[in-house]
């Protein structure tokens, strides 16, 4: 009796004596308080106890944004995952938590990339992140030089040769870009047979240098191993269409259209393939989506324009 009423006082110190809002509330609100004078490590109990438990959309938001921020101040990353899941889950394409979550995956980022240089500084993903790093940056030739220490290290490794691949790619070209490409996304299926990426870039070589019925097999071989790769049976019926064959590009292309619904160049290409067809009516209609899906493409890339460029002032001389 003396052992439940001493407990009783110690939790009703802190304001959460009883399983229930009130509680969960208060110990909130004093989870808050304690994230914002830097006192993290007593407020996280506090604030992972309300977690779940509160239904004020306020207080939720603010339990969860200095949630996070403690977890992040005392390394607890496990912690601050949860917090940013639930307020992406509570409040999700709002402005404020997705620009916290990009710094939160930003910072975890950079955290792993610190203990991963600290405790295997020699090893091939040391090698591979800087490549990565490199080619974010533009930095071809560079990012090239490190995927290539990374298969010196790992012959094996799957993804690097395609990674190689496609930076040759991208880089100007030259007489010999086709093949050097070539060359590496197929020494990637030698590595990693399911790369449905590898198959559709090869694809996609082949397409573009006419070459139908090699762009067909390697088409063929992406879509079956990844039957959502919407691309790639865009890459299928073009190339079936180009080898005059329609007929049996329209299945393809009706499922790029449907994995694709907003893509204008999936409604062309099908439209294409119906008209060689003879299906002139099924190709109008198909050109029509095609008009349409362009004009609001056209609409919303000039309204992310207008947004980022801001209100336009009039020039003094136009006024």
């Amino acid at each position: 009796m003396r052992k439940a009423f001493g407990l009783a006082l110690i939790t009703a110190a802190f304001g959460i004596a009883a399983e229930g809002p009130v509680s969960f509330s208060a110990a909130a609100q004093r989870g808050i308080q304690l994230a914002g004078t830097g006192q993290c490590r007593e407020a996280l109990p506090l604030l992972r106890k309300a977690q779940g438990h509160i239904e004020d959309a306020d207080l939720k938001r603010s339990l969860g944004t200095a949630g996070v921020k403690c977890a992040l101040a005392v390394n607890q990353q496990d912690d601050a995952l949860r917090f940013i899941q639930a307020l992406n889950h509570e409040f999700p394409h709002d402005p404020e938590i997705l620009y916290l979550t990009t710094h939160v995956f930003s910072d975890l980022s950079i955290r792993a990339s610190q203990e991963l240089l600290y405790s295997a500084p020699a090893s091939p993903q040391v090698h591979q992140l800087n490549a990565e790093a490199l080619e974010t940056q533009g930095k071809w030739k560079e990012a090239e030089y490190e995927y290539k220490a990374v298969l010196e290290k790992d012959p094996r490794m799957a993804g690097i040769h395609y990674r190689i691949g496609r930076l040759i790619l991208s880089q100007p070209k030259t007489d010999t870009t086709f093949a050097d490409a070539r060359r590496e996304f197929e020494a990637e299926l030698a590595v990693d047979p399911k790369n449905a990426g590898a198959e559709y870039v090869l694809g996609e070589i082949a397409r573009q240098s006419e070459e139908w019925p090699n762009a067909i097999d390697h088409f063929s071989r992406a879509v079956k191993l990844d039957v959502h790769f919407a691309d790639a049976f865009l890459g299928l019926g073009r190339a079936l269409t180009a080898a005059d064959k329609p007929g049996e590009a329209i299945a393809p292309l009706e499922t790029a259209v449907r994995l694709q619904p907003d893509n204008p160049a999936a409604h062309f290409y099908l439209a294409t393939a119906y008209r060689h067809a003879g299906r002139r009516e099924d190709a109008d209609r198909e050109l029509a989506v095609h008009k349409k899906k362009s004009d609001e493409a056209a609409a919303r890339r000039e309204h992310l324009h207008e947004s980022l460029a801001g209100p336009q002032q009039a020039h003094p001389t136009q006024q």
